[in-house]
């Protein structure tokens, strides 16, 4: 019980750790998006770049390592970007596979205690006679249940979080593929018109 309390814990500060990173990530890209667009429309290749730079989110290191080599050919600047991307993944999926880990561990744990509950039941029995003492009985397997209960309530919200938060993950990836992919065209074309 002590370790699928330790689990529990472990699970909600993920969570609630997950939960803060989206919100600010969701929120930083928002603000960031439409003012680096519009630098870039603007060929103010420098300021967006700056701009980046004192921004904190996934988006802002992939445009940034695009603007950094923007002197080069389209290829070369989607080689910066992808080596940018694979960077800040990790960052984006930190502590999600503990969170899967945990939810595992959680209801395996809940098994061994029945396990380990019902060993004791059956020691009662064979220590007692035919029926044994009842009292003894009913607390090897209240053991039992208990614990499986407890793995339960752990690993039940735990999977439900981790396939969200690796859902999130995913989709975060791709909108940063597809809206770096989006700026690189800009840069390119922009460089292109000079």
């Amino acid at each position: 019980m002590y370790v699928i309390a330790l689990c529990a814990m472990g699970a909600t500060v993920i969570i609630v750790e997950r939960f803060l990173f989206f919100a600010s990530l969701a929120k930083k890209q928002k603000e960031l998006l439409p003012r680096l667009r519009q630098l870039l429309k603007a060929g103010q290749f420098e300021q967006a770049e700056a701009l980046c730079k004192s921004t904190d989110a996934p988006l802002a290191h992939l445009a940034g390592a695009g603007l950094e080599h923007r002197s080069l050919d389209e290829l070369s600047i989607k080689e910066a970007v992808m080596n940018a991307a694979n960077r800040q993944v990790p960052r984006v999926e930190r502590y999600i596979s503990a969170l899967g880990t945990i939810a595992n561990i959680s209801t395996l744990l809940g098994l061994l205690g029945t396990v380990s509950g019902n060993i004791r039941a059956f020691g009662v029995l064979a220590a007692s006679g035919a029926m044994g003492n009842p009292a003894l009985l009913a607390g090897a397997i209240a053991e039992a249940l208990i614990t499986t209960a407890a793995g339960l309530i752990v690993s039940i919200p735990a999977t439900v979080f981790y396939n969200y938060f690796v859902s999130k993950a995913n989709s975060i990836v791709v909108d940063l593929e597809s809206t770096v992919g989006d700026l690189v065209l800009l840069v390119v074309a922009r460089n292109e018109g000079k």
